[in-house]
């Protein structure tokens, strides 16, 4: 553990701000820091933040509109971009917000050299890409948040329709944080049982055993699926944005660095040969420590999956190839 830590986080909008509040709750770094170049809002936010540490442990709040705030910081977070405008693809917000990121990655490793960099603005996995190429250092130290949050929504929806704990459920989304995003239904489990085995009890079409009970159908998976995918949208439709799931599934990836845990999160980094894929930012069970990423876990995959995989990577290529980053 790494003691005395600092957490950086790069812009005070709605994610950064959430961010921060899940970091100083959970008590994931010593001290917050929080940037951004709109002065007046980024005082405030620290204020607002500040005056609630006395119930955060701790922790303490620091931050504004001088880069310099995340000087020495252990962990850098970026949440900061430009907003899709109506009418705006979203191809062209990737490539406004790469020309951010190629003015903003050589100032952050500036001013603190040896923090392990996570990118949260999207699209993530573009701008994992982009990132990693214009701050020079190996994919291990700049990653982005990947399908991390999506996996806890999937976990989430398991959770609910087979009546156990969430932390029971064990299912991760792989690839493009994004439309090409699927579930590694091979490798879900509940529990000690494979989710192919898991029998749900309940009145259903299709072949039941003596109990009544029958297992998971593939119209169910793609459903399920489906609505893992959607999930972000039904949020933005209903509020304007997603923050809260967000800034705790970033605080989370902050306290795997910071505590040196080994734990594996499915994270966006520059893959090399990875089921015969390389050169593009792809969410994959990867084990996260104070290094950064440790080790990119060879999972094993359907045959399925691995089309799915491959779609995913032509997918994030393609977007690349027209951003001039392949």
């Amino acid at each position: 553990m790494i003691e005395n830590s600092k957490l950086a986080i790069v812009g005070a909008g709605a994610v950064g701000t959430s961010l921060a509040y899940a970091a100083l709750i959970r008590e994931s770094a010593r001290e917050v820091a929080l940037y951004d170049i709109n002065s007046a809002k980024v005082a405030a936010e620290v204020l607002d933040l500040a005056h609630g540490t006395q119930f955060t442990g701790a922790s303490r709040v620091t931050g504004g509109d001088d880069l310099d705030v995340v000087s020495d910081a252990n962990v850098v977070v970026i949440t900061a971009g430009a907003r899709q405008h109506p009418g705006q693809s979203r191809l062209e917000m990737a490539g406004v917000n790469v020309e951010i990121l190629r003015d903003l990655m050589p100032k952050l490793v500036q001013r603190a050299p040896d923090a392990i960099f996570v990118l949260v603005t999207n699209p993530v996995d573009v701008l994992a890409v982009a990132a990693q190429q214009f701050s020079g250092l190996p994919p291990a130290r700049v990653f982005g948040s990947g399908t991390v949050l999506d996996s806890s929504r999937l976990r989430w929806m398991l959770s609910e329709r087979v009546g156990v704990a969430i932390s029971n459920v064990h299912a991760l989304i792989v690839g493009e944080h994004g439309d090409s995003e699927f579930p590694l239904w091979s490798q879900a489990r509940i529990g000690p049982i494979s989710l192919a085995d898991w029998m749900l009890s309940r009145s259903a079409t299709g072949p039941a055993n003596a109990n009544g009970s029958v297992p998971f159908s593939e119209a169910e998976f793609e459903s399920i699926a489906d609505e893992v995918k959607n999930a972000a949208y039904k949020v933005i439709e209903g509020k304007g944005a997603t923050n809260y799931a967000i800034g705790l599934s970033g605080a989370r990836i902050v306290e795997a660095v910071l505590r040196d845990e080994g734990a594996i999160l499915p994270v966006s980094s520059v893959l090399t040969d990875y089921r015969g894929v390389s050169g593009v930012a792809l969410s994959v069970p990867s084990v996260i420590d104070a290094s950064g990423i440790a080790r990119v876990i060879d999972v094993p995959f359907s045959a399925k999956e691995q089309a799915l995989f491959e779609h995913s990577a032509a997918t994030l290529r393609a977007s690349l190839d027209t951003l001039g980053l392949a």
